[in-house]
Protein backbone atom coordinates (compact mmCIF):
# COMPACT_ATOMS: atom_id res chain seq x y z
CA UNK A 1 0.00 0.00 0.00
CA UNK A 2 1.34 3.14 -1.00
CA UNK A 3 0.13 6.94 1.05
CA UNK A 4 -2.07 8.72 -1.12
CA UNK A 5 -1.82 12.34 -0.92
CA UNK A 6 -5.69 13.36 -0.64
CA UNK A 7 -6.06 15.70 -3.43
CA UNK A 8 -4.94 13.00 -5.50
CA UNK A 9 -6.95 10.30 -3.09
CA UNK A 10 -10.38 12.71 -4.06
CA UNK A 11 -9.40 13.02 -7.86
CA UNK A 12 -9.17 9.87 -8.19
CA UNK A 13 -12.20 8.78 -7.11
CA UNK A 14 -14.28 11.09 -9.11
CA UNK A 15 -15.43 12.31 -5.61
CA UNK A 16 -16.94 16.04 -6.05
CA UNK A 17 -14.29 18.46 -5.11
CA UNK A 18 -13.99 22.36 -4.51
CA UNK A 19 -10.79 23.23 -3.17
CA UNK A 20 -10.08 19.59 -2.24
CA UNK A 21 -13.19 19.78 -0.16
CA UNK A 22 -16.10 17.08 0.01
CA UNK A 23 -19.64 18.08 -0.52
CA UNK A 24 -22.07 15.53 0.30
CA UNK A 25 -24.95 15.14 2.47
CA UNK A 26 -26.19 12.71 4.49
CA UNK A 27 -28.03 9.59 2.27
CA UNK A 28 -28.78 6.25 1.81
CA UNK A 29 -28.71 4.50 -1.51
CA UNK A 30 -29.10 0.40 -1.52
CA UNK A 31 -26.31 -1.21 -3.89
CA UNK A 32 -25.30 -4.54 -4.47
CA UNK A 33 -21.96 -5.80 -4.78
CA UNK A 34 -21.07 -2.45 -6.85
CA UNK A 35 -20.13 0.65 -4.84
CA UNK A 36 -20.37 4.08 -5.75
CA UNK A 37 -17.14 6.27 -6.62
CA UNK A 38 -16.91 8.13 -2.96
CA UNK A 39 -17.07 4.84 -1.45
CA UNK A 40 -15.07 2.87 -3.91
CA UNK A 41 -12.33 5.36 -3.42
CA UNK A 42 -12.15 4.04 0.36
CA UNK A 43 -11.98 0.50 -0.37
CA UNK A 44 -9.24 0.75 -3.34
CA UNK A 45 -7.30 2.61 0.01
CA UNK A 46 -7.78 -0.23 2.06
CA UNK A 47 -7.03 -2.69 -0.99
CA UNK A 48 -10.18 -4.49 0.38
CA UNK A 49 -14.12 -4.97 -2.14
CA UNK A 50 -17.54 -5.51 -1.13
CA UNK A 51 -17.10 -9.33 -1.27
CA UNK A 52 -14.55 -9.90 0.85
CA UNK A 53 -16.41 -7.30 3.50
CA UNK A 54 -19.39 -9.53 3.49
CA UNK A 55 -17.22 -12.73 3.24
CA UNK A 56 -15.36 -11.30 6.73
CA UNK A 57 -19.42 -10.18 7.97
CA UNK A 58 -20.53 -13.75 7.43
CA UNK A 59 -17.47 -15.46 8.87
CA UNK A 60 -18.15 -12.78 12.23
CA UNK A 61 -21.34 -13.61 12.58
CA UNK A 62 -20.90 -17.47 12.29
CA UNK A 63 -20.78 -18.94 15.80
CA UNK A 64 -24.17 -16.96 16.40
CA UNK A 65 -23.77 -13.20 16.79
CA UNK A 66 -26.27 -10.82 16.45
CA UNK A 67 -24.31 -8.25 14.86
CA UNK A 68 -20.89 -7.28 14.00
CA UNK A 69 -18.99 -4.50 12.53
CA UNK A 70 -15.03 -3.64 10.54
CA UNK A 71 -13.98 -0.65 11.52
CA UNK A 72 -10.99 -0.01 9.08
CA UNK A 73 -8.50 3.61 10.01
CA UNK A 74 -5.59 4.79 8.40
CA UNK A 75 -3.39 7.70 10.11
CA UNK A 76 -0.73 9.65 9.69
CA UNK A 77 0.83 11.83 12.23
CA UNK A 78 3.40 14.15 12.08
CA UNK A 79 4.69 16.70 15.22
CA UNK A 80 7.17 19.28 15.77
CA UNK A 81 8.70 20.16 19.45
CA UNK A 82 10.48 23.63 20.01
CA UNK A 83 12.92 24.29 23.19
CA UNK A 84 15.66 26.36 23.41
CA UNK A 85 15.06 28.44 20.62
CA UNK A 86 15.44 25.53 18.29
CA UNK A 87 12.89 23.23 16.48
CA UNK A 88 14.88 20.15 17.80
CA UNK A 89 12.23 17.15 17.60
CA UNK A 90 10.19 15.91 14.65
CA UNK A 91 8.25 12.86 14.63
CA UNK A 92 6.16 10.97 12.07
CA UNK A 93 3.97 8.14 12.31
CA UNK A 94 1.71 5.53 10.16
CA UNK A 95 -1.12 3.39 11.56
CA UNK A 96 -3.02 0.85 9.57
CA UNK A 97 -5.51 -1.67 10.79
CA UNK A 98 -8.81 -3.01 11.01
CA UNK A 99 -10.91 -3.42 14.59
CA UNK A 100 -13.90 -6.33 14.02
CA UNK A 101 -16.32 -6.30 16.84
CA UNK A 102 -19.41 -8.97 17.33
CA UNK A 103 -21.95 -8.29 19.28
CA UNK A 104 -24.85 -10.72 21.11
CA UNK A 105 -26.63 -9.02 23.86
CA UNK A 106 -24.45 -6.13 25.57
CA UNK A 107 -21.75 -9.08 25.65
CA UNK A 108 -18.71 -7.61 23.02
CA UNK A 109 -16.75 -9.91 20.65
CA UNK A 110 -13.50 -8.02 19.59
CA UNK A 111 -10.32 -8.78 17.28
CA UNK A 112 -8.17 -6.19 15.33
CA UNK A 113 -5.50 -6.73 12.80
CA UNK A 114 -2.60 -4.88 11.45
CA UNK A 115 -2.50 -5.79 8.08
CA UNK A 116 -5.88 -6.45 5.88
CA UNK A 117 -5.00 -9.25 3.59
CA UNK A 118 -8.37 -11.99 3.75
CA UNK A 119 -6.40 -14.32 5.88
CA UNK A 120 -5.69 -12.34 8.43
CA UNK A 121 -9.43 -10.53 8.15
CA UNK A 122 -10.64 -13.84 8.58
CA UNK A 123 -8.53 -14.89 11.60
CA UNK A 124 -9.79 -11.82 13.26
CA UNK A 125 -13.38 -12.60 12.43
CA UNK A 126 -12.99 -15.92 13.75
CA UNK A 127 -11.79 -14.31 17.26
CA UNK A 128 -14.16 -11.85 17.70
CA UNK A 129 -17.17 -14.88 17.29
CA UNK A 130 -15.81 -16.37 19.54
CA UNK A 131 -18.45 -14.42 21.69
CA UNK A 132 -20.96 -15.89 20.99
CA UNK A 133 -22.76 -19.42 20.54
CA UNK A 134 -25.94 -20.87 19.14
CA UNK A 135 -27.45 -22.01 16.55
CA UNK A 136 -29.10 -18.93 15.21
CA UNK A 137 -27.37 -17.37 12.33
CA UNK A 138 -27.88 -13.73 11.24
CA UNK A 139 -27.06 -13.40 7.89
CA UNK A 140 -25.57 -9.66 6.46
CA UNK A 141 -27.90 -7.57 5.38
CA UNK A 142 -27.99 -5.81 1.41
CA UNK A 143 -25.75 -2.74 1.44
CA UNK A 144 -26.31 0.71 2.06
CA UNK A 145 -24.15 3.53 1.09
CA UNK A 146 -23.67 6.46 3.90
CA UNK A 147 -22.28 9.47 2.43
CA UNK A 148 -21.74 11.53 5.80
CA UNK A 149 -22.14 15.20 5.77
CA UNK A 150 -18.49 17.47 5.59
CA UNK A 151 -18.44 19.83 9.09
CA UNK A 152 -14.80 19.92 8.53
CA UNK A 153 -14.07 20.93 5.23
CA UNK A 154 -9.82 22.05 4.38
CA UNK A 155 -7.95 23.75 1.65
CA UNK A 156 -5.04 22.02 1.80
CA UNK A 157 -4.13 18.54 3.62
CA UNK A 158 -1.48 17.76 5.82
CA UNK A 159 -0.36 15.42 2.86
CA UNK A 160 0.37 17.71 0.89
CA UNK A 161 2.36 20.01 3.36
CA UNK A 162 6.06 20.02 4.50
CA UNK A 163 7.77 20.38 7.57
CA UNK A 164 9.98 23.46 5.98
CA UNK A 165 6.87 24.85 5.45
CA UNK A 166 5.50 24.43 9.17
CA UNK A 167 8.85 25.44 10.98
CA UNK A 168 8.58 28.82 10.37
CA UNK A 169 5.02 29.36 12.83
CA UNK A 170 6.47 27.25 15.12
CA UNK A 171 9.63 29.69 15.26
CA UNK A 172 7.75 32.63 14.78
CA UNK A 173 5.79 31.37 18.22
CA UNK A 174 8.90 30.97 20.35
CA UNK A 175 10.55 34.57 19.40
CA UNK A 176 6.76 36.09 19.47
CA UNK A 177 6.69 35.07 23.68
CA UNK A 178 10.46 36.14 24.77
CA UNK A 179 10.03 39.69 22.50
CA UNK A 180 6.63 40.15 24.72
CA UNK A 181 7.97 40.08 28.12
CA UNK A 182 11.80 40.48 29.47
CA UNK A 183 10.61 38.14 32.02
CA UNK A 184 10.57 35.10 30.24
CA UNK A 185 13.29 32.79 30.51
CA UNK A 186 11.80 29.49 28.49
CA UNK A 187 9.82 28.86 25.88
CA UNK A 188 8.79 24.95 24.88
CA UNK A 189 6.10 25.00 21.64
CA UNK A 190 4.76 22.50 19.40
CA UNK A 191 2.83 21.79 16.74
CA UNK A 192 1.16 18.43 15.97
CA UNK A 193 -1.31 17.38 12.77
CA UNK A 194 -2.80 14.43 11.76
CA UNK A 195 -4.88 12.86 8.46
CA UNK A 196 -7.10 10.24 9.08
CA UNK A 197 -8.88 7.48 6.82
CA UNK A 198 -12.03 6.11 8.28
CA UNK A 199 -14.40 3.11 6.43
CA UNK A 200 -16.73 1.24 8.11
CA UNK A 201 -19.26 -1.76 7.02
CA UNK A 202 -21.70 -3.65 9.58
CA UNK A 203 -23.79 -6.65 9.27
CA UNK A 204 -26.65 -4.07 8.72
CA UNK A 205 -25.71 -2.99 5.27
CA UNK A 206 -23.94 0.30 6.72
CA UNK A 207 -21.25 1.26 4.17
CA UNK A 208 -19.12 4.58 5.04
CA UNK A 209 -16.30 6.55 5.36
CA UNK A 210 -14.40 9.48 6.49
CA UNK A 211 -11.55 11.47 6.36
CA UNK A 212 -10.42 13.34 9.87
CA UNK A 213 -7.71 15.72 9.73
CA UNK A 214 -6.47 17.54 12.86
CA UNK A 215 -3.97 20.18 14.06
CA UNK A 216 -2.65 21.57 17.07
CA UNK A 217 -0.29 24.57 17.89
CA UNK A 218 0.62 25.39 21.50
CA UNK A 219 3.18 26.94 24.01
CA UNK A 220 4.44 26.86 27.22
CA UNK A 221 5.97 29.66 28.77
CA UNK A 222 7.60 29.78 32.00
CA UNK A 223 8.64 33.08 33.61
CA UNK A 224 11.19 34.22 36.22
CA UNK A 225 11.26 37.32 38.45
CA UNK A 226 12.69 38.06 41.70
CA UNK A 227 13.81 34.81 42.33
CA UNK A 228 10.26 33.58 41.46
CA UNK A 229 8.93 30.92 38.84
CA UNK A 230 5.72 30.89 37.28
CA UNK A 231 4.24 29.05 34.23
CA UNK A 232 1.00 28.70 31.74
CA UNK A 233 0.00 27.39 28.80
CA UNK A 234 -1.88 28.39 25.56
CA UNK A 235 -3.59 26.14 22.71
CA UNK A 236 -5.73 26.04 19.82
CA UNK A 237 -6.64 22.71 18.13
CA UNK A 238 -9.26 22.05 15.09
CA UNK A 239 -10.23 19.53 12.62
CA UNK A 240 -8.43 21.96 9.88
CA UNK A 241 -5.56 21.91 7.32
CA UNK A 242 -2.54 24.00 6.74
CA UNK A 243 -4.89 27.28 6.05
CA UNK A 244 -4.96 26.75 10.23
CA UNK A 245 -1.35 28.21 10.25
CA UNK A 246 -1.31 31.79 10.09
CA UNK A 247 0.37 34.98 11.49
CA UNK A 248 -2.70 36.25 13.73
CA UNK A 249 -2.73 32.90 15.36
CA UNK A 250 0.57 32.98 15.97
CA UNK A 251 0.28 36.67 17.54
CA UNK A 252 -3.11 35.68 19.58
CA UNK A 253 -1.49 32.44 20.78
CA UNK A 254 2.13 34.31 22.38
CA UNK A 255 -0.39 37.17 23.62
CA UNK A 256 -2.04 34.85 25.47
CA UNK A 257 0.31 32.82 27.08
CA UNK A 258 2.23 36.03 28.63
CA UNK A 259 -0.92 37.52 29.65
CA UNK A 260 -1.71 34.30 31.53
CA UNK A 261 1.68 33.63 32.79
CA UNK A 262 2.54 37.21 34.18
CA UNK A 263 -0.79 37.03 35.82
CA UNK A 264 0.41 34.48 38.28
CA UNK A 265 3.09 36.65 39.63
CA UNK A 266 0.47 38.45 41.35
CA UNK A 267 -1.90 35.61 42.06
CA UNK A 268 -2.31 34.45 45.90
CA UNK A 269 -4.93 31.21 46.81
CA UNK A 270 -7.78 32.40 48.64
CA UNK A 271 -8.99 31.59 51.84
CA UNK A 272 -9.96 27.80 51.58
CA UNK A 273 -14.52 27.27 52.77
CA UNK A 274 -17.82 26.91 50.44
CA UNK A 275 -18.77 30.06 48.69
CA UNK A 276 -20.27 30.95 45.14
CA UNK A 277 -18.07 30.09 42.51
CA UNK A 278 -18.46 32.12 39.19
CA UNK A 279 -17.42 29.79 36.36
CA UNK A 280 -16.03 32.76 33.28
CA UNK A 281 -16.91 31.68 29.41
CA UNK A 282 -15.23 29.20 27.82
CA UNK A 283 -12.76 26.79 29.54
CA UNK A 284 -15.15 26.57 32.65
CA UNK A 285 -16.57 24.19 29.95
CA UNK A 286 -14.76 20.85 31.94
CA UNK A 287 -17.46 21.48 34.67
CA UNK A 288 -19.71 19.98 32.13
CA UNK A 289 -17.47 17.61 30.81
CA UNK A 290 -16.40 16.36 34.08
CA UNK A 291 -18.86 16.91 36.62
CA UNK A 292 -22.12 16.05 34.29
CA UNK A 293 -21.26 14.87 30.89
CA UNK A 294 -19.70 11.15 31.86
CA UNK A 295 -22.64 10.48 34.36
CA UNK A 296 -24.47 11.47 31.00
CA UNK A 297 -22.99 8.55 29.36
CA UNK A 298 -25.35 6.12 28.46
CA UNK A 299 -23.23 2.77 29.75
CA UNK A 300 -23.08 4.49 33.07
CA UNK A 301 -26.66 4.58 32.94
CA UNK A 302 -27.32 1.64 31.40
CA UNK A 303 -25.04 -0.21 34.22
CA UNK A 304 -26.76 1.89 37.25
CA UNK A 305 -23.64 3.27 38.22
CA UNK A 306 -24.54 7.05 37.09
CA UNK A 307 -26.20 8.68 39.63
CA UNK A 308 -28.81 10.02 36.68
CA UNK A 309 -29.82 6.59 35.95
CA UNK A 310 -33.28 7.62 37.28
CA UNK A 311 -33.38 10.67 36.08
CA UNK A 312 -34.66 10.71 32.44
CA UNK A 313 -37.54 12.96 32.20
CA UNK A 314 -36.97 14.62 35.09
CA UNK A 315 -36.25 18.28 36.49
CA UNK A 316 -32.28 18.73 37.05
CA UNK A 317 -31.58 22.21 36.47
CA UNK A 318 -33.56 25.77 36.41
CA UNK A 319 -35.82 26.68 33.28
CA UNK A 320 -32.97 28.01 31.71
CA UNK A 321 -29.97 25.21 31.31
CA UNK A 322 -29.48 23.96 28.18
CA UNK A 323 -26.55 21.95 27.95
CA UNK A 324 -25.76 19.95 24.82
CA UNK A 325 -23.30 17.72 22.85
CA UNK A 326 -22.72 18.22 19.55
CA UNK A 327 -20.68 16.39 17.02
CA UNK A 328 -21.51 19.56 14.09
CA UNK A 329 -19.84 22.12 15.05
CA UNK A 330 -17.33 23.33 12.00
CA UNK A 331 -13.83 22.32 12.35
CA UNK A 332 -14.51 21.47 16.02
CA UNK A 333 -11.69 19.18 17.79
CA UNK A 334 -14.91 17.51 18.62
CA UNK A 335 -16.88 16.92 15.67
CA UNK A 336 -17.48 13.79 13.52
CA UNK A 337 -19.12 13.67 10.59
CA UNK A 338 -20.11 10.21 11.46
CA UNK A 339 -19.12 8.56 14.44
CA UNK A 340 -17.17 5.05 14.92
CA UNK A 341 -20.24 3.00 14.85
CA UNK A 342 -20.96 4.63 11.03
CA UNK A 343 -24.14 6.27 12.74
CA UNK A 344 -24.45 10.38 11.72
CA UNK A 345 -23.80 12.88 14.21
CA UNK A 346 -26.09 15.27 15.33
CA UNK A 347 -26.51 18.12 18.22
CA UNK A 348 -27.93 16.20 21.46
CA UNK A 349 -29.62 17.97 24.21
CA UNK A 350 -28.79 16.95 26.98
CA UNK A 351 -30.64 18.94 29.49
CA UNK A 352 -33.59 21.11 27.83
CA UNK A 353 -35.34 23.61 29.49
CA UNK A 354 -33.78 22.49 32.73
CA UNK A 355 -34.80 18.89 32.24
CA UNK A 356 -32.77 15.60 31.25
CA UNK A 357 -33.43 15.26 28.32
CA UNK A 358 -31.15 12.07 26.46
CA UNK A 359 -27.95 10.14 27.86
CA UNK A 360 -25.50 9.73 25.47
CA UNK A 361 -25.60 6.79 23.19
CA UNK A 362 -23.76 4.08 21.49
CA UNK A 363 -25.19 1.22 19.67
CA UNK A 364 -25.28 -1.34 22.89
CA UNK A 365 -27.06 1.47 24.94
CA UNK A 366 -29.60 2.56 22.09
CA UNK A 367 -30.68 -0.76 21.85
CA UNK A 368 -30.95 -1.41 25.72
CA UNK A 369 -33.48 2.08 25.71
CA UNK A 370 -34.49 1.56 22.47
CA UNK A 371 -33.90 5.42 20.96
CA UNK A 372 -32.26 6.04 18.22
CA UNK A 373 -27.90 6.23 18.62
CA UNK A 374 -26.93 9.84 19.30
CA UNK A 375 -23.92 9.50 17.28
CA UNK A 376 -21.44 9.20 20.35
CA UNK A 377 -20.10 5.79 19.75
CA UNK A 378 -16.31 6.83 19.16
CA UNK A 379 -12.99 4.89 19.85
CA UNK A 380 -9.44 5.73 20.30
CA UNK A 381 -8.41 4.04 17.12
CA UNK A 382 -8.95 0.06 15.40
CA UNK A 383 -7.57 -1.33 18.22
CA UNK A 384 -10.52 -0.43 20.47
CA UNK A 385 -13.96 -0.55 20.75
CA UNK A 386 -16.30 1.91 20.82
CA UNK A 387 -17.86 3.35 23.54
CA UNK A 388 -20.48 6.36 24.52
CA UNK A 389 -17.88 9.15 24.56
CA UNK A 390 -18.48 12.97 24.26
CA UNK A 391 -18.19 15.82 21.35
CA UNK A 392 -18.11 18.99 21.88
CA UNK A 393 -20.04 19.68 24.97
CA UNK A 394 -21.35 23.42 26.23
CA UNK A 395 -24.04 25.15 27.66
CA UNK A 396 -26.34 27.24 25.61
CA UNK A 397 -26.39 30.92 26.70
CA UNK A 398 -28.82 32.04 29.39
CA UNK A 399 -30.87 35.45 30.46
CA UNK A 400 -28.52 37.01 31.79
CA UNK A 401 -25.43 39.05 32.07
CA UNK A 402 -21.60 38.52 33.09
CA UNK A 403 -21.83 41.74 34.79
CA UNK A 404 -24.91 40.80 36.86
CA UNK A 405 -23.90 37.76 37.80
CA UNK A 406 -20.55 39.00 39.19
CA UNK A 407 -22.65 41.97 40.65
CA UNK A 408 -25.01 39.22 42.46
CA UNK A 409 -21.73 38.04 44.56
CA UNK A 410 -20.94 39.54 47.63
CA UNK A 411 -17.92 36.80 48.29
CA UNK A 412 -16.52 34.61 46.15
CA UNK A 413 -14.42 33.84 43.72
CA UNK A 414 -14.10 33.74 39.40
CA UNK A 415 -12.34 31.05 37.60
CA UNK A 416 -11.54 30.49 33.86
CA UNK A 417 -8.56 28.80 33.53
CA UNK A 418 -8.56 25.16 33.97
CA UNK A 419 -6.01 22.66 33.64
CA UNK A 420 -7.23 19.06 34.37
CA UNK A 421 -10.58 17.56 36.38
CA UNK A 422 -11.74 14.29 37.72
CA UNK A 423 -15.23 12.59 38.68
CA UNK A 424 -16.19 9.48 40.61
CA UNK A 425 -19.21 8.37 38.39
CA UNK A 426 -21.39 6.57 40.66
CA UNK A 427 -21.26 9.56 43.16
CA UNK A 428 -21.23 12.27 40.99
CA UNK A 429 -18.32 14.18 43.07
CA UNK A 430 -15.74 16.16 41.15
CA UNK A 431 -12.66 17.89 41.40
CA UNK A 432 -11.05 20.39 39.30
CA UNK A 433 -7.71 21.86 39.52
CA UNK A 434 -7.46 25.97 38.80
CA UNK A 435 -4.80 27.79 37.35
CA UNK A 436 -6.33 31.18 37.82
CA UNK A 437 -8.82 33.12 38.48
CA UNK A 438 -9.79 36.02 41.03
CA UNK A 439 -11.59 36.97 44.22
CA UNK A 440 -15.07 38.07 43.89
CA UNK A 441 -15.15 41.24 46.69
CA UNK A 442 -18.63 43.34 47.33
CA UNK A 443 -19.74 42.11 43.50
CA UNK A 444 -16.31 43.12 42.05
CA UNK A 445 -13.28 41.27 40.51
CA UNK A 446 -10.26 42.24 43.09
CA UNK A 447 -6.90 40.18 42.94
CA UNK A 448 -5.88 37.33 41.10
CA UNK A 449 -5.83 33.80 42.88
CA UNK A 450 -4.32 30.75 41.14
CA UNK A 451 -3.60 27.00 41.62
CA UNK A 452 -6.61 25.73 43.81
CA UNK A 453 -9.18 23.25 43.63
CA UNK A 454 -12.97 23.17 43.14
CA UNK A 455 -14.80 20.63 44.95
CA UNK A 456 -18.53 19.46 44.08
CA UNK A 457 -20.56 16.98 43.46
CA UNK A 458 -21.99 17.13 39.71
CA UNK A 459 -26.05 16.77 40.55
CA UNK A 460 -26.18 18.97 42.94
CA UNK A 461 -23.68 21.54 41.12
CA UNK A 462 -25.97 21.29 38.11
CA UNK A 463 -29.27 22.03 40.26
CA UNK A 464 -27.35 25.22 42.24
CA UNK A 465 -26.62 26.88 38.76
CA UNK A 466 -28.92 29.94 39.68
CA UNK A 467 -27.40 32.17 36.87
CA UNK A 468 -26.38 32.05 33.24
CA UNK A 469 -24.70 34.67 31.02
CA UNK A 470 -25.31 35.65 26.92
CA UNK A 471 -21.79 35.51 26.56
CA UNK A 472 -21.57 31.69 25.17
CA UNK A 473 -18.12 30.50 24.05
CA UNK A 474 -16.26 27.35 23.15
CA UNK A 475 -12.48 26.62 24.53
CA UNK A 476 -10.76 25.47 21.20
CA UNK A 477 -8.03 24.19 23.53
CA UNK A 478 -6.23 21.01 23.02
CA UNK A 479 -8.86 18.86 25.36
CA UNK A 480 -8.70 15.25 25.19
CA UNK A 481 -10.63 12.73 27.27
CA UNK A 482 -9.40 9.36 28.89
CA UNK A 483 -12.06 6.88 29.40
CA UNK A 484 -11.55 3.11 29.94
CA UNK A 485 -7.84 3.55 28.81
CA UNK A 486 -9.28 5.23 25.56
CA UNK A 487 -8.05 8.69 25.15
CA UNK A 488 -10.36 10.82 22.30
CA UNK A 489 -10.05 14.66 21.17
CA UNK A 490 -13.29 16.60 22.89
CA UNK A 491 -13.82 20.36 23.02
CA UNK A 492 -16.34 22.20 25.85
CA UNK A 493 -17.50 25.22 26.54
CA UNK A 494 -19.65 27.75 28.51
CA UNK A 495 -21.35 31.13 28.91
CA UNK A 496 -20.44 32.66 32.16
CA UNK A 497 -22.45 30.95 34.88
CA UNK A 498 -23.10 31.31 38.98
CA UNK A 499 -22.27 28.32 40.92
CA UNK A 500 -24.49 29.64 44.24
CA UNK A 501 -22.11 27.12 46.43
CA UNK A 502 -18.93 24.69 45.96
CA UNK A 503 -15.90 23.84 48.09
CA UNK A 504 -12.49 25.77 47.34
CA UNK A 505 -9.36 24.52 48.70
CA UNK A 506 -7.01 27.46 49.28
CA UNK A 507 -5.29 28.72 52.64
CA UNK A 508 -6.97 27.14 55.91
Amino acid sequence: MKNIDRREFLKSSGMAVAGSMILPTFIQSCQSASASAEVQAYLDHFGVDITLLQKVITKSLSKGGDYADLFFEHKLSNSLSLEDGKVNRAHSNVDFGVGIRVLKGDQTGFAYSETVTPEALIKAANTAANIATGNVKVSPQEIKEAIPSNYYKIDRSWEETTVEEKIPFIQNLNDQVFAKDTRVSKVNAYLSDQSAYVLFYSSEGILTYDYRPMVSLGAFCVMEKDGKIENAYSSRSFRKGFEFLNDELVSLLATEVVDRTSLLFEATKPKAGEMPVVMGAGGSGILLHEAIGHTFEADFNRKGTSIFADKMGKKVAENFVNIVDDGTLPENRGSLNTDDEGNATEKTYLVKDGVLNSYLHDRISSKHYQVNPTGNGRRESFRHMPLPRMRATYMEVGPHSKDDIITNVKQGIYVDNFSNGEVKIGAGDFTFFVKAGYLIENGKLTRPIKDINIIGNGPQALADITMCATDYKIDNGTWTCGKSGQSVPVTCGLPTVLVKKLTVGGVS
